[in-house]
């Protein structure tokens, strides 16, 4: 391990900085021969201007060094007060210049659509619904058959089970603050929790409902027929109206308690040493800002992370399934990452453990190369230009992991309603 001298430690690990101060820069210059005795640059100058511009050098050719334990305590410290003031005071952090970004942060109230808007009526009446497997072909299979709130919302599965317990071929992502969410499904083909559902509701592969049968099993219940009228006004039942519900709870459906929720609040102890370096490592080195942004840790928009086995066992195509544009070959929508701890596993296709993931990013994630048949094939598939080598070392993919652990929703025992 590299021991970094102490005058240093306080703007060293600042290689998170994209603008730094003039006193910051006069301290860089200051030290910058010791800086470069540790960091193996050929000069004091190469060192300063590789600390002052980290985005200068997009593929760093060795992991970063790490500091002693008595260093990490103070550059903890450091991080614990610049992090404790106003976003606007945090540093800048590491983004591709074709990113449009917003700062990570609190979640905000959720908002519902006008062509949908909420009443308690309708979001008691879509957590009924949501719990009930009468939804589907022969009762057996609910929402929160693949959505368990015991399980983050997820279901802990490689890919869910569908009908008839037959395996699906894409992991279940949480809906835990699905609120802020502008496109559903992994690829993006649904653009809101109501037609999500019935999507959902329709798939032969999934729930197989039957908009005739569903409403005449329902209808035939008078606690149903009460709380349609109630939520819409009549007592008539179909999909539309299910979807409508059923979006209504789900975006009720709200976390926003983390111990990064609990620091942002005034309590700056509720991050430990591990993840307040890790906050940093985040919005910096790891550069997981130009994709996980925003209160809900995502930007919600699709990518290629070169994961889309394409030619092999596991393929999956998609965005290309939904749209048939060849640039959306491999292309996923980014998941959020607020309680991803409790979310696993990870990926489309669920093969992942947290760990695994950090150590693909680090890498840059799999560059797939063509093979002489597919020379000229025009779907083969691109990754997402903004994935780059990270360099981080052992200690800085544990950090990053602390962070990720701290987003984290308290557990919380959901009762399932009781059904009519």
């Amino acid at each position: 391990m590299i021991t970094l001298p102490a005058r240093i430690v306080a703007v060293v690990c600042l290689a998170g900085l994209a603008s730094i101060g003039r006193a910051d820069v006069a301290v860089l210059a200051d030290v910058g021969t010791e800086w470069a005795e540790a960091s193996g640059a050929d000069t004091a100058g190469e060192a300063v201007r590789a600390t002052a511009n980290p985005t200068s050098a997009s593929r760093p050719s060795a992991a970063r060094p790490n500091l002693a334990a008595d260093q990490r305590i103070e550059w903890a410290a450091r991080l614990r007060d610049l992090y404790s003031r106003p976003a606007s005071e945090w540093p800048a952090p590491h983004i591709d210049s074709t990113v449009t970004w917003i700062e990570i942060g609190l979640l905000p109230k959720p908002s519902h659509p006008d062509t949908n808007p909420y009443s308690k009526e309708k979001a008691d009446l879509g957590r009924m619904l949501f719990f009930d497997p009468r939804l589907s072909a022969g009762g057996q299979m609910a929402c929160a058959s693949c959505h368990d709130p015991d399980l983050g919302w997820a279901d802990g599965r490689t890919t869910s089970f569908g009908l008839d317990r037959r395996p699906l071929t894409r992991n279940a992502p949480t809906v835990l603050n699905a609120a802020f969410q502008q496109k559903f499904f992994w690829d993006g083909r649904a653009e809101s929790l109501e037609v999500q559902a019935r999507h959902v509701m329709l798939n032969p592969a999934e729930m197989a409902g039957s908009e005739a049968t569903v409403g005449k099993t329902l209808s035939e219940l008078p606690a149903y027929r009460r709380g349609f009228a109630a939520a819409f006004g009549c007592e008539q039942i179909t999909f539309d109206r299910i979807g409508q519900a059923l979006a209504t709870y789900e975006r009720t459906l709200v976390g926003g308690h983390s111990r990064f929720d609990a620091f942002l609040r005034g309590h700056p102890d509720s991050l430990d040493d591990r993840q307040i370096i890790g906050l940093h490592l985040y919005r910096t080195q790891a550069r997981c800002m130009n994709c996980h942004h925003g209160p809900a840790f995502s930007d919600g928009n699709l990518h290629n992370l070169g994961l889309s086995y394409y030619g092999r066992k596991f393929e999956d195509l998609g965005a290309y399934k939904t749209t048939g544009q060849a640039e959306d070959v491999g292309k996923f929508r980014t998941p959020t990452l607020r309680n991803i701890a409790n979310t696993g596993p990870y990926m489309h296709n669920g093969l992942f453990e947290l760990p695994g993931v950090i150590n693909m990013y680090n890498a840059g994630m799999p560059t797939l190369r063509r093979k002489e048949h597919q020379a000229e094939d025009p779907l083969f598939p691109t990754k997402s230009p903004l994935l780059k080598p990270l360099s981080l070392s052992k200690q800085d993919m544990s950090d990053l992991l602390a962070f990720l652990d701290a987003l984290s929703e308290p557990p919380r025992r959901i009762r399932p309603p009781e059904l009519p």
